[in-house]
């Protein structure tokens, strides 16, 4: 059996527990992961479908690249998805009366159903993960992802 060759150290190393992007990164995928096993097995939907499902309750009668804007995925999976959700009986689409172009799109009341059944799961979710922090801890944190989410096109190459 061959030796694997020796291989140079690199000069500089990522300190995964302190680089933010990774922590961020893993988080959201481990976050993603088990909301998506936790809202397919209780109620049929994925976690793409959850996050238009809540930004719909939120900002009704939304353009699908608004809801890209907003969520930050690419046209294509929005667009797939809400065609899964409209056949699911889940959103309407329709015209937009000031542009041809677009589309409005809304929660039908089985959309608006489900919502209110996940928002509670959702919720609760939320509350456990940090559980691990005082109120005002919670705060800052907050306030702290809001102001790197807003600084976001710093790092748009």
């Amino acid at each position: 059996m061959p030796k694997a060759k020796p291989t140079r150290k690199a000069a500089t190393t990522l300190d995964l527990e302190r680089y933010v992007p990774a922590l961020i990164t893993f988080i959201a995928n481990k976050l993603s992961r088990t909301a998506t096993q936790t809202y397919q097995t209780r109620f049929g939907v994925n976690v793409t479908e959850w996050r238009i499902i809540a930004l719909l309750a939120i900002e009704p009668a939304i353009s699908a690249s608004r809801i890209c804007s907003v969520i930050g995925y690419d046209r294509g999976p929005v667009s797939r998805t809400l065609a899964s959700m409209e056949k699911r009986g889940l959103v309407s689409i329709e015209s937009d009366p000031n542009d041809a172009r677009s589309h409005r799109i809304s929660l039908t009341e089985r959309g608006q159903d489900m919502h209110d059944r996940i928002i509670v799961v959702a919720l609760q979710r939320e509350a456990r993960l940090l559980g691990c922090l005082s109120a005002s801890e919670r705060q800052t944190l907050i306030g702290l992802l809001a102001r790197v989410h807003g600084n976001l096109d710093a790092v748009s190459d």
